[in-house]
Formats: C-alpha cells, sequence, structure tokens
C-alpha cells in the first residue's frame, strides 16, 4: 500500500513547490507533470501515464486539487473512476477520502463546476478582447491604451539588432545592455 503524490502545472514558469508543500512530503512515489497544459487528457500526460502503470490496489493517491486529474469534467470524472475501479483510494486536499457513491457524487458536482468557471473565464477574456479590438479599430489603442492585444515586446527588435551589429556585442552583452533574455536576443537578431 503506497502513498503516490500527483503534482501538475501548466507552464515551466510555474512550480509544483506550493502544492508539494501543502500536501506534506511523507510519499512513497511521486509523479509530475511540469509545463502540461490542463487541456491535455490525464491519461495522455507523461507523469500521469507513467502514475498509472505504477498505482496499484490498495495504494493512496494525493493530489492537491480535483482539477489536476483531468483536462474537464468528463476526463476528471472518467480518471476518477478508473482509479476507484483500480481499487485506489483518492485524497484531495481539502475534501479528504473519497470513495464510490457520494464520493463519486461529490467528484461529479466539484468536477463541473470547475468545467462551469473555466468557461465563465473564457467568455470574459473572449469579450475583453472583442472589446480590445474594436478600441483599436476606433482609437489606435486597447481599451486599456495598449497598442496591441499581444504581450509587449521585450525591447525594439531593429534597435537590438542595430546595436548589436554596430558594437560587434555578443549574445551575453546584447542580453545585459537590454535586459532580455538569450532567446530574445536570438529571435531578434536572426537574419
Amino acid at each position: 500500500m503506497s502513498r503516490v503524490a500527483y503534482f501538475r502545472v501548466s507552464t515551466e514558469a510555474q512550480s509544483i513547490e506550493a502544492q508539494r508543500k501543502a500536501l506534506g512530503d511523507s510519499f512513497d512515489r511521486e509523479f509530475t507533470d511540469e509545463g502540461v497544459s490542463g487541456a491535455i487528457l490525464a491519461a495522455d500526460r507523461p507523469g500521469f501515464a507513467k502514475l498509472l502503470d505504477y498505482i496499484r490496489e490498495g495504494d493512496t493517491l494525493y493530489v492537491y486539487a480535483l482539477d489536476r486529474l483531468g483536462r474537464d469534467a468528463l476526463d476528471v470524472q472518467a480518471t476518477v473512476r478508473k482509479l476507484l475501479d483500480r481499487g485506489v483510494t483518492l485524497d484531495v486536499k481539502g475534501l479528504g477520502p473519497i470513495g464510490r457513491g457520494v464520493g463519486e457524487l461529490i467528484v461529479a458536482v466539484l468536477a463541473q463546476m470547475a468545467d462551469m468557471e473555466r468557461q465563465r473565464i473564457k467568455e470574459r477574456c473572449d469579450s475583453g478582447r472583442v472589446a480590445a479590438r474594436a478600441s483599436i479599430e476606433a482609437t489606435g489603442l486597447t481599451h486599456r491604451g495598449k497598442a496591441g492585444l499581444g504581450r509587449p515586446f521585450a525591447a525594439d527588435a531593429k534597435a537590438v539588432a542595430d546595436w548589436r551589429r554596430e558594437h560587434g556585442a555578443s549574445i551575453s552583452q546584447t542580453m545585459a545592455h537590454f535586459g532580455i533574455s538569450k532567446a530574445t536576443v536570438s529571435r531578434y537578431c536572426a537574419g
């Protein structure tokens, strides 16, 4: 009977440490998916696939939140059902152990609510983009005063390339001068 933990974060810039701290560290095995989008089915995530190969009847799987277990409400429910069918106990932070019957019902309701909230967030983002596009057409700036919809550029690409060429600077020197990443220097100075 193993105590197994699963952690997932969506981007490489994020860390699983907050989830690990919340759950503690007394696990026999840990499986992680770092930089793996929540839009990917749980079984298709590399770390979760390894977990499914490892976990056995009588084991307990600890997760920080239900949404770590699937792409949407249906995937979460299918994943929970698959784990319960194998005789695995699922322990979700704040919910405790989940079993058959009432536990499955709670998972279904919570997963559906999380799905609804994701949909509401998407609708708000889409609405904001529509307003920003309309404002750009009317004034040249978004409703928030930005020049475009995307993330602002780290620096002016032409200025970076010109400065590097004029000074015969290395990538490191250019990075330091403009306060930008190696990837940005390489992208701006390519060609």
